[in-house]
């Protein structure tokens, strides 16, 4: 079975992307894998500390635990998404290294660590470096963040507009050079325009404003980095710029709101969970085989085919 970094290479290399679904109600792992698997597309499945401590996917060990009754290895991974160094909620310093060695241990093959909002480029680099340290030696694969992703810092923010218009906390090239080569992570996510569905206080059941893309910056980053480019905050982006930014260096993509506020939803209007579990599987359909355009392509990730 082909390992974590070679999957999300091939996607890279073929320009298709491959979108991280993140599952913060358990319920909603089963239709997800099962629109995937429908669609013979390839997604990774993702769980973030930040649904863990507010949300119901409960914890990491359950969300692997739900995984495994569904697993399709050639259709879905697993991913540990947004460990931050600093902890999102209380920014507060947080024990990182600690749930991602434990995730480590229950099997995980990727992980993400973000050190972007540490004080400076050389904290990251070496909050990275020391995951990427202990993840290798357990052929697990390490995803980083360089530059500012807003969203969850929702107070003194800047508007999107002023944000993009300035490129207020782009990841610069020299920064991608810095983190590939000073910590060797596999994937690397990056800020160019793009920001999380908590920004400017977003509600629970609204809808995720539009953003755009710097797609010639992404293609500059790609340069420098070598390896896949993430983009995280991947709801609500022009999907023209999506799919150029697919060919530009982008192999990954987060999906969390899209997907989240739809059960959320749901289960609002019904209280079901066989409804909202439809409404999550229509939803993850249409944006793998209308909005991404990416049915069919579990065999080029799987580097089985064209």
């Amino acid at each position: 079975m082909l390992n974590q970094v070679d999957v999300v290479e091939n996607a890279w290399k073929a320009g298709v992307m491959i979108p991280g679904f993140n599952v913060p109600y358990l319920p909603m792992m089963e239709p997800i894998v099962r629109a995937v698997v429908d669609q013979k597309s390839f997604a990774l499945i993702s769980t973030a500390q930040i649904e863990w401590q507010t949300l119901e996917s409960k914890g990491p060990r359950q969300v692997m635990d739900e995984f495994q009754k569904w697993d399709k290895p050639d259709y879905v991974r697993l991913h540990i998404d947004h460990i931050g160094s600093i902890d999102e909620l209380t920014n507060e310093p947080n024990d990182y290294c600690s749930i991602i060695s434990e995730a480590i241990e229950m099997g995980y093959p990727s992980v993400m660590i973000d050190g972007s909002h540490e004080k400076d480029i050389e904290n990251n680099i070496a909050v990275t470096h020391r995951i990427v340290e202990l993840a290798h030696k357990k052929s697990v694969r390490v995803e980083a963040e360089v530059g500012t992703l807003f969203g969850y810092e929702v107070e003194n923010m800047p508007p999107y507009e002023k944000i993009f218009n300035e490129r207020i906390g782009f990841t610069t090239e020299e920064e991608v050079r810095r983190m590939v080569k000073e910590t060797g992570c596999d994937w690397l996510s990056v800020a160019a325009g793009n920001f999380h569905g908590a920004m400017a206080g977003i509600g629970r059941f609204q809808e995720k404003g539009e953003a755009q893309l710097d797609v010639d910056h992404i293609g500059k980053l790609n340069a420098a980095a070598g390896v896949p480019l993430v983009l995280h905050g991947g709801s609500g982006i022009r999907i023209d710029q999506l799919r150029a930014a697919f060919k530009n260096g982008i192999a990954k993509i987060n999906v969390a709101k899209d997907l989240r506020s739809r059960y959320q939803k749901a289960m609002k209007e019904k209280n079901d969970v066989a409804f909202a579990q439809q409404a999550v599987y229509d939803r993850a359909v249409w944006l793998i085989k209308a909005h991404y355009r990416i049915a069919g392509t579990s065999n080029i990730v799987m580097g089985t085919g064209q």
